[in-house]
């Protein structure tokens, strides 16, 4: 199960929330969003758990909590969606659209 971690402290790290996961099961992958430019923390982060009863337990236990002075908010995480663009990329010519003249 993958869950989301919200209004995380700047200074948290990936391997932060690793730990703060673990008390309530395995914890397959544990990333803190960093940006790109400032490379600091965004404040939230993802968490992915394989047992589905542990990642429960820990959103019910650590949801609302106060870790680091702030408190965050833990919740399962919104399926990826991939988005397509309206024309190709890459191998082959880009189709024009052709408008009719009436």
């Amino acid at each position: 199960m993958n869950l989301s971690v919200l209004n995380l402290d700047t200074r948290f790290t990936s391997e932060d929330l690793r730990q703060l996961f673990t008390v309530y099961g395995e914890v397959a992958n544990a990333e803190v969003a960093i940006d790109s430019f400032t490379d600091q923390s965004r404040g939230f982060g993802f968490v992915e758990m394989p047992q589905e009863e542990e990642a429960r337990a820990a959103l019910a236990a650590l949801h609302q909590s106060e870790v680091n002075g702030r408190k965050i908010s833990v919740k399962e995480a919104e399926p990826q969606t991939t988005h397509k663009g309206s024309y190709k990329v890459g191998n082959g010519a880009v189709n024009v659209y052709r408008f009719k003249k009436n």
